[in-house]
């Protein structure tokens, strides 16, 4: 456990003087110090550290939920749920039929529309700081899909479990899919009105009863959430909803955040141990291609988005290269998917995927105007130039009327 820690974040050390995210860089470490790997050997078995690894997986999700707020979506307003609408529609769509070019089957085809749909908001939040972008007027939009990417996903994963557990009908797929969304509307009931009544529960001035307290509540709706066929990830990200309005909120989210950053460490970690390097070779052409479509849709999204907001080809570059990222969301359908007995070529392709598109991500966005230049896009008018325009139609008039 203590060379996990250890080998992680040296290899992050590592990776933050060339500008990479941790994310690749802790699966990276697992790969090398895993049991598929020639050399020392931490951990001979994966599930040794599978009971840390959800909990690492509960924590990120119930750090999301913190800072996610209803009234975001709603000061969002039109634009950003067009363009959110527009960069899931055009990803997971990719997404969809690249998994049914390959074959692999229909359940993972729908794992695989989530992998190529959804950014990280990890990488997306980091390279937002690294570049110095968090004042552009761009970065609204980037912020706002990721935002409209958070609601979907709560969905998508609700409808996708009862896929993933084997119904053995249509019958029985509706009814276990509605028992989830019954559980996921009634923990929706409890974050939109029971606000109060949870914060009077949960406030505490004393720090550390408040941090075991919204542990337990995290971990205990998690587990129960299986129970109703929801993942558990899902049902930590309802309570750090729910957590995340209240008067305590803010403090949680300064408390939990060490925690998120240690155990989220162990999960991307434990993905790795479970990869084996000689699987990789055998998918580089479906990541490669897969790579090329992610690339091409969010260059897409990312015109499209910057002409819903009437910006120029630089921002719409930026939005493009931000947004390129696969993390978190795609290790934790890999994960779903190995529970479920899905083709074991998912596993190492999206191992692969998420490797090269976590270091491309940041190399792109600082590289963002050699995008820019290639874009089909002009430079918006500015008010300036418009008064231009309004000044030299007015000269032309004048020397009209003189003539």
């Amino acid at each position: 456990m203590g060379g996990a820690f250890v080998g992680a974040a040296v290899l992050a050390r590592l990776g933050r003087r060339i500008g990479l995210p941790t994310i690749p860089l802790f699966i990276l470490a697992g790969i090398l110090l895993g049991p598929h790997t020639p050399g020392v050997v931490l951990v001979s078995d994966p599930h040794d550290l599978g009971m840390l690894s959800a909990l690492g997986l509960v924590l990120l999700l119930f750090y999301l939920g913190l800072e996610f707020h209803i009234d975001d979506l709603k000061a969002g307003g039109r634009n950003m749920a067009i363009a959110g609408g527009i960069y899931l529609a055009l990803n997971v769509g990719a997404g969809l039929g690249f998994g049914f070019a390959l074959g692999w089957g229909l359940a993972e085809a729908l794992v695989l529309a989530g992998v190529l749909g959804f950014s990280s908001s990890a990488i997306v939040t980091k390279i937002l700081v690294e570049t110095g972008r968090l004042g552009n007027p761009e970065t609204k939009p980037v912020l706002g899909i990721t935002v409209v990417e958070d609601v979907f996903l709560a969905l998508y994963l609700a409808a996708l479990q009862p896929i993933l557990s084997g119904a053995d009908s249509v019958g029985s797929a509706v009814a276990d899919g509605a028992k989830a969304f019954g559980f996921l509307f009634a923990l929706a009931l409890v974050a939109r009105f029971g606000t109060r009544l949870v914060g009077r529960i949960i406030n505490t001035p004393d720090d550390e009863i408040l941090t075991i307290s919204f542990i337990g509540a995290a971990v205990l709706v998690a587990g129960v959430s299986e129970w109703f066929g929801v993942a558990d990830a899902i049902g930590a990200f309802m309570v750090g909803l729910m957590l995340g309005s209240t008067t305590s909120g803010k403090r949680i989210l300064k408390l939990v955040h060490p925690l998120r950053d240690a155990f989220g460490a162990i999960f991307f970690f434990a993905f790795g141990l479970s990869i084996n390097p000689g699987d990789l070779p055998g998918v580089v052409w479906p990541v490669l291609i897969a790579v090329t479509i992610t690339f091409f849709m969010n260059a897409v999204s990312g015109v499209l988005a910057a002409r819903i907001y009437r910006f120029g080809p630089g921002p719409a570059a930026n939005i493009a290269t931000t947004l390129l990222g696969r993390g978190e969301f795609a290790l934790i359908l890999a994960t779903m998917a190995a529970s479920a007995g899905l083709d074991e070529r998912l596993t190492p392709f999206i191992a692969g995927y998420v490797l090269v598109l976590a270091v491309l991500a940041p190399l792109a966005a600082g590289r963002s105007q050699w995008l820019a230049r290639l874009l089909p896009m002009k430079e918006p008018k500015t008010a300036k130039s418009d008064e231009d325009d309004a000044g030299a139609s007015q000269s032309s008039v004048s020397e009209r009327t003189s003539v």
